[in-house]
């Protein structure tokens, strides 16, 4: 992999961490800023919302410009929406604060994974998508616990200072380790952009990445009262337990980018399946201290860790432009909202085992969104070498 995968994956790191700060800091943020705990969690949802709507919005106007200057543009915009969140006055501010950053963050990961696909060979993709997510698996498993814990010892607002120092430092790794290219192709036609929701084979693809990562965050958001109100698990143990799933998303994750080009549809088809299996164990025997964390690694093994293989078969049947990938990060984070609120319902309705339950459905959903593709290759009698070869996307997603 070229030295720009590996630096796009720290501006990824930055990213990621500063979505997920809000999440462990509830407690200080509130009292910071003189609200409840739940409008503190709205900052989660302002920031799923600025990416999904946001996002494509301005990525529409970054790639008129070259992708280097575009990925440094949008380093600036989130450099000063981290800013404005160490700084807020109240709670105003941090909410718009929030959008801002979660606009430049979508729009970030929809030029860099269009650049990493022009890096590399178009048989690399998958494995150079791999690379630069690394920086989300990452976040997970270092950001969040690094942010949390400043945040605890020096308050929460230093806690965004510290995203704001990783965003400079990926910003000055961009514009020494990432090379000169021209602007993306298209350059921002949007009729051009626009034509890829004509395109049936595009739709069943983004339905398949909401319905994977909605199957894995309705577990994941709930994890916390799950292992201590059901498997009985001390509170000072889940940190622990979750530094586990974040480590076996970093391993899913190089092992499915070293799969996702040559097997995309299979790779997609076999995590779907076994984290269903790893879901219904989880609901079944979740009061089962043993069985409980074998599950739920394996939920952090084959979840967000199908996200190399999901942008593969976007760009492979529509296009690797950046409108395209930051379009499907938009339906990724409908995923975790889908997932999130709907176990949040589920638990309300009830109890605590339904998130796993709501889970499992939504990955026999995903299951059948494969079922006309995988039909038809079968039908086909040259399926595995079109498996095997990369071809130009515009005759992929012809």
């Amino acid at each position: 992999m070229p030295l720009a995968i590996y630096v796009l994956a720290v501006g990824v790191f930055a990213m990621v961490t500063s979505e997920f700060v809000v999440a462990g800091l509830m407690p200080q943020m509130a009292e910071g800023l003189d609200v409840t705990i739940p409008q503190i969690g709205y900052l989660i949802t302002a920031f799923a919302v600025a990416m999904a709507v946001g996002g494509p919005v301005l990525t529409m106007t970054v790639v008129k410009l070259p992708q280097k200057k575009a990925l440094m543009l949008l380093f600036g915009i989130f450099l000063l929406g981290n800013a404005a969140a160490a700084t807020a006055v109240d709670y105003t501010v941090m909410l718009l604060a929030r959008l801002v950053t979660g606009t430049a963050s979508a729009a970030f990961f929809g030029v860099a994974l269009s650049l990493c696909a022009e890096l590399v060979r178009p048989e690399q993709r998958g494995r150079a998508a791999s690379v630069a997510l690394n920086g989300l698996m990452l976040g997970t498993l270092l950001g969040l616990p690094m942010a949390t814990l400043v945040g605890e010892h020096l308050g929460w607002r230093a806690a965004f200072w510290v995203i704001t120092g990783l965003t400079v430092l990926a910003a000055a790794a961009t514009a020494v380790g990432v090379p000169t290219l021209g602007r993306a192709e298209s350059g921002g036609d949007l009729r051009q952009e626009l034509a890829v929701f004509r395109n049936r084979r595009f739709w069943l693809a983004v339905s398949t990445s909401t319905l994977i990562i909605g199957a894995t965050f309705s577990a994941f958001s709930y994890f916390n009262p799950i292992l201590t109100e059901i498997t009985g698990f001390a509170t000072g143990t889940v940190p622990l337990l979750l530094v586990a799933y974040g480590a076996a998303t970093v391993v899913g994750n190089m092992v499915v980018g070293r799969l996702a080009d040559r097997y995309t549809l299979p790779v997609l088809a076999t995590g779907l399946a076994l984290n269903l299996v790893f879901l219904t164990g989880f609901a079944l025997l979740a009061e089962l201290p043993l069985p409980a964390v074998v599950f739920m690694l394996g939920i952090g093994l084959v979840g967000v860790t199908m996200n190399p293989a999901m942008i593969t078969r976007v760009q492979r049947v529509a296009n690797a432009r950046p409108f395209v990938n930051t379009v499907h990060a938009s339906f990724i984070t409908l995923g975790v909202v889908i997932g999130s609120s709907g176990g949040g319902l589920a638990i309300d309705a009830w109890g605590l085992r339904s998130p796993l339950w709501l889970g499992a459905a939504l990955a026999v959903l995903g299951l059948l969104t494969l079922v006309p593709e995988l039909a038809k290759r079968r039908r086909t009698a040259d399926a595995p070498a079109q498996d095997r070869l990369s071809v130009p996307d515009a005759t992929i997603g012809a």
